[in-house]
């Protein structure tokens, strides 16, 4: 019969090989499938309203850069980067940037998007399409090439996101280039 030291030592080797494989579950989902998937997915089908009364529709943008950053007037990590986001799509003429306000009226974004001078705002009040694209945390960027596919995402705030959306539209223009 085994001896209570040789069952605890056993238990504790048990816990540590868990604990072990925790981890590489974790790292798996949210490090590297991400990032293997990332030029696969398609985006799912935009269609939503904008806050000046019209509508943005991904489909008729095939063939642009499309940024798609998802936001909320109460998320401080969002007014951080908002600044950022919007200068990206001011020096950017030929991507489009959709900054898409997630479950608000659109008296609530109103104010906020005048407040932080933003263009090409969009509305999700029912969360329809921030659920479509798995949103977990704001903000949520995400980067859909000219074919619809989804080929980065970036959640929280990055004070680097300006230099990632460069580098993705670089890699995008390079990635055109290389399949001509």
């Amino acid at each position: 019969m085994p001896s209570l030291r040789s069952w605890a030592a056993r238990a504790a080797r048990a816990l540590d090989i868990l604990a072990v494989v925790v981890v590489l579950v974790a790292v798996a989902r949210f490090v590297v499938l991400p990032r293997l998937h990332r030029d696969i997915v398609q985006a799912p089908p935009v269609s939503v309203a904008t806050l000046d009364g019209g509508r943005y529709d991904l489909v008729h943008r095939r063939g642009r850069i499309v940024f798609l950053d998802f936001w909320a007037t109460w998320c401080d990590p969002c007014r951080a980067s908002i600044p950022l986001v919007q200068h990206f799509r001011r020096t950017h003429p030929g991507v489009d940037v959709i900054s898409i306000d997630v479950g608000e009226i659109p008296a609530t974004v109103r104010p906020f998007a005048e407040h932080f001078k933003m263009v090409d705002v969009a509305l999700d009040p029912d969360m329809t399409v921030s659920h479509a694209f798995g949103i977990t945390g704001f903000p949520t960027l995400f980067a859909i090439d000219g074919t619809g596919r989804v080929v980065g995402r970036w959640i929280g705030f990055d004070p680097d996101i300006e230099r990632e959306m460069n580098d993705t539209v670089a890699h995008i223009g390079a990635r055109k280039t290389a399949s001509l």
